[in-house]
């Protein structure tokens, strides 16, 4: 497992070479495909503006789930896909995807009644061929109670417990671009593209701007994929200038995090807003529990949109009817954020502004120049719209549908025999039982190479945050094999400091700068700069506005 080519030969590589397809955006999607294109022995080039992850694949609920939710709504097809896919994930990346049980109360005068939701239930199961985890379970208003004491009882009728999947979006956004650069890729982040390269009027690659170092290259690709989600229509611009309807809509969902001892509660919840009736979940996530999501309509910039005060309120109320002895308040909250769901702008029916029943199914369309543009989909989901991308991206090539390998490929890390068996042995070398479970949940099956830095310096065991499991030498892996050049890359997609400390993991960041600062050629001004663009990275992603937005 060597580590991936230095920027410096792989910024080389894209001014020099000519790609079969050149991948524009690193969400999970785009990286994704790029690993699909590699695996089926494409020459591929992936850019990404920002950092892997940076956008949507960063900010979601963190599950991988067959969407329940759906069903209301008639997506019978895509619950089906989600399903199916939900259980590969948990073969093929057992460290990044697991297990989760999920409490459904049901209250008197509730929009979905007993029997509706044991009927949903049950579809759900078969929709999974019932190859879930474990079959969903009705629960009589005594067991609810049982299972949950924290949850409020009065009116309560009984409920259900079944099961979809935990996730973590960044890693698993990084895991497939680690593994397109491993199948040969040419990967490459916080490098956007400028302008297309069109002759004849078709696209033929791009102008790339290296916004590390400010260098620009031309690209030169036989097939360009767009896949930078909620930016979609700017590439769309660059290739259609004077204009064109607009191919996304915006759906914004807010989370929170707060203090998982606050509700004290073991499984997840999924409940209806008392505020609104719309779905939304109460997620375990270590000593945090998630409360999300909001989804509204936003024509919010991506790159800006963030929580507003009046989401947080949501959040927090809608909440409480469900826990009243948490009495959760503003201060409560730890981290806040928000994030773009990039609905394909066709899917909406009814209400324009109703996102919640806009369709997820994703649409792969092609520009007049011949730029393949993949939009809508979900998190769950990523693998399928991959698979279809390369299989577009070979009819644009005149070549013969292959295979795509990612259906029965573990992704990287993810070739585990026996999970319990890497926490047992994790824990045994670590000794610290917190670290342990999140090196093995990070990494898989690499977590001792990551360890074994420890053993070379014995300053990177220590902690990069008081109180949580993230270590030094994760900083020094990062920058040699997880493509890691800035604080943000590190502190907020890689490792979820940022979510999980009160400044933001502003006080981690100087912890991180004196193990990356040496690796990455930092100076003294340098290492004082990056501080200053990180503070404003988590005040950009983490800030609360004060109105909506």
């Amino acid at each position: 497992m060597p580590p991936p080519p230095s920027r410096a030969a792989r910024l080389r590589a894209l001014a020099t070479e000519t790609f079969d397809v050149l991948i524009i955006g690193g969400g999970v999607t785009g990286a994704g495909s790029a690993r699909d294109a590699a695996l089926r022995g494409l020459k591929v080039a992936l850019v990404e503006r920002d950092d892997f992850a940076s956008g949507t694949s960063s900010r979601s609920s963190r599950l991988i789930h067959g969407g329940l939710r759906y069903l209301e709504h008639g997506h019978l097809g895509l619950v089906f896909e989600s399903s199916i896919e939900r259980q590969r994930l948990l073969r093929l990346a057992p460290h990044l995807v697991r297990p989760l049980a999920f409490i459904w109360p049901v209250y008197a005068g509730a929009r979905v009644p007993r029997w509706k939701l044991n009927a949903g239930l049950m579809l759900y199961d078969a929709l999974s061929l019932f190859r879930n985890v474990k079959g969903y379970r009705r629960l009589n208003a005594r067991q609810v109670h049982a299972a949950e004491p924290g949850l409020r009882t009065d009116h309560l009728k009984g409920g259900a417990r079944y099961y979809d999947a935990a996730t973590d979006d960044a890693r698993l956004t990084l895991a497939n671009a680690v593994g397109a650069s491993e199948a040969g890729a040419v990967v490459l982040n916080h490098a956007s593209v400028k302008a297309l390269v069109l002759e004849q009027g078709h696209a033929h690659g791009a102008t790339v701007v290296d916004h590390l170092t400010g260098e620009e290259v031309t690209v030169r690709a036989r097939v360009l994929v767009n896949a930078t989600g909620p930016w979609s229509d700017e590439i769309r611009r660059l290739d259609a200038p004077n204009g064109t309807s607009p191919a996304v809509r915006g759906s914004k969902g807010v989370h929170l995090a707060v203090p998982r001892e606050r509700i004290n509660h073991r499984d997840a919840f999924t409940l209806l807003s008392p505020k609104d009736g719309r779905v939304m979940f109460v997620l375990p996530a270590d000593n945090f529990t998630i409360i999300g999501t909001t989804e509204t309509s936003t024509r919010a910039h991506p790159a800006e949109v963030r929580a507003s005060e009046s989401d947080v309120a949501y959040l927090l109320e809608s909440a409480n009817a469900f826990f009243p002895e948490a009495r959760l308040t503003r201060a409560d909250v730890v981290s806040a954020w928000a994030g773009i769901r990039p609905l394909v702008a066709s899917g909406y029916h009814g209400s324009q502004d109703d996102a919640g029943s806009a369709s997820r199914e994703h649409a792969i369309d092609v520009s007049p120049s011949g730029v393949l543009a993949i939009s809508g989909g979900k998190l769950t989901t990523y693998r399928v719209m991959a698979r279809d991308v390369v299989d577009a991206v070979e009819r644009r090539l005149g070549q013969p549908r292959r295979r795509s390998p990612t259906d029965v490929l573990p992704l990287p890390g993810g070739d585990i025999r026996a999970l319990d068996a890497e926490f047992a042995a994790a824990r045994a070398e670590v000794g610290d039982d917190a670290t342990a479970v999140h090196l093995v949940r990070a990494y898989g099956s690499r977590w001792r190479r990551v360890w074994a830095l420890t053993r070379e310096d014995a300053a990177l065991s220590r902690p990069l945050a008081e109180g949580l499991p993230y270590r030094a030498a994760e900083a020094a892996w990062g920058v040699t094999h997880e493509l890691v050049h800035t604080l943000s890359d590190l502190l907020i997609r890689r490792l979820k400091v940022a979510f999980e400390t009160r400044d933001q993991g502003q006080a981690a960041a100087r912890v991180a700068a004196e193990v990356m600062a040496p690796r990455l050629g930092w100076d003294a001004a340098e290492t004082q700069r990056q501080l200053g663009v990180y503070a404003a990275d988590a005040l950009r992603l983490f800030g609360v506005d004060p109105a909506e937005a």
